[in-house]
């Protein structure tokens, strides 16, 4: 009997921790349920998105990865490169793209992981990887030299590229640039997507619908002093942001952003040849006090102008500013085509002419 009552209350427990188990591999199964479900859902809503937005542009493989750029016009050649989160697709949609491409050769990169190129996960993607990969594919496309037009994370891609080719870089206009690393809110924030394993599983579950969620907050401060304009409000493709492909790399570009303006920042003063840099007074991503007038007291050659009013996306909030600067700027340096080489006597700075295309208000 002392037997029977001792068995009694230890029989009684494992039966309620029995009772247990189902119900968690339950509820773990319907986790695991709505993850995949997630998965395939944001899956099919990326290949939707391209589908309703395919490539405007051509192709060109160089070093195993297959890049995608818009070229236009004829001339000396400009390369457009673009920043974090976008595409090749913000100069067009700014205009930018087309008023540059009067006069000049105009080549825009979508950057390794951006828009439709390609981003191997086998392989580093420093800003100077990124650089020497868009020299060669300049090689590729029979560009011997080229001025760098670059905005916000592209400068760093475009002035690693200076440092490794100088003379293949025959002057840098740099927008809204990041030179100098500081504390930033957006690498905790951002940077989850790019962790090995768990940002695969965010970027295909939560990460798209957290970014939708986000999205107007983000362009907001982006567009900030200003409105975000009508003409960006309508054509762009947020959702080609949120493709789990392209999440991977601007949380990768974004958690590496410290590292890189840090790596550059002791060899700055190595970049040579002409730089104009270009701000806007009221950027709220990168400060235009301490980065862009910064740059421009401690690097040779550099001349720095300033755009009041405009924010982060200065070249979309003053697109004609922005066109008349680097039109200026290629009349400085002699990029135009009507001449073979530098002038031998340079005529002083002056006020560049407006350029006749209608630019986005």
């Amino acid at each position: 009997m002392n037997q029977l009552t001792a068995r009694l209350p230890a029989g009684g427990r494992t039966s309620r921790a029995g009772a247990k188990l189902p119900l968690k591999a339950g509820v773990a199964a319907v986790a695991v349920g709505a993850l995949i479900a997630a998965a395939i859902g944001n899956h099919l809503a990326a290949e939707r998105t391209e589908g309703r937005n395919p490539p405007a542009g051509r192709f060109v493989t160089v070093d195993g990865v297959r890049l995608h750029y818009q070229e236009r016009g004829h001339g000396p050649t400009l390369v457009l490169i673009h920043g974090n989160g976008v595409s090749s697709e913000d100069y067009v949609l700014s205009g930018l793209f087309d008023a540059l491409a009067q006069g000049h050769r105009v080549i825009a990169f979508d950057r390794p992981g951006f828009g439709y190129s390609a981003r191997p996960r086998n392989r580093s993607w420093t800003a100077q990887h990124q650089a020497r990969l868009l020299l060669e594919a300049m090689t590729a496309l029979d560009v011997p030299e080229a001025v760098l037009v670059a905005h916000s994370w592209g400068t760093l891609v475009a002035m690693q590229a200076a440092l490794t080719a100088p003379d293949r870089v025959r002057g840098l206009v740099l927008m809204s640039g990041y030179y100098w690393p500081t504390a930033r809110l957006d690498v905790p924030l951002l940077g989850g997507p790019a962790i090995p394993g768990l940002g695969d599983v965010m970027r295909f579950t939560a990460s798209p619908l957290l970014g939708r969620l986000m999205t107007p907050l983000v362009l907001k401060q982006m567009f900030s002093p200003a409105e975000v304009p009508d003409h960006f409000r309508r054509g762009f493709a947020s959702d080609m942001s949120l493709r789990p492909s392209q999440l991977r790399a601007t949380a990768a570009d974004t958690a590496r952003m410290p590292l890189e303006a840090g790596k550059l920042a002791g060899r700055l003063k190595a970049v040579a040849g002409p730089v104009l840099i270009l701000s806007g007074d009221g950027d709220r991503i990168v400060s235009c006090e301490h980065q862009s007038r910064r740059l421009a007291r401690e690097l040779p050659g550099g001349e720095i102008q300033v755009v009041e009013g405009a924010g982060h996306m200065l070249h979309h909030i003053r697109p004609q500013a922005v066109a008349e600067a680097v039109a200026g700027f290629l009349r400085q340096i002699a990029f135009d085509p009507d001449r073979a080489g530098p002038r031998a006597d340079p005529e002083p700075r002056r006020l560049p002419e407006p350029l006749p295309l209608p630019l986005p208000a």
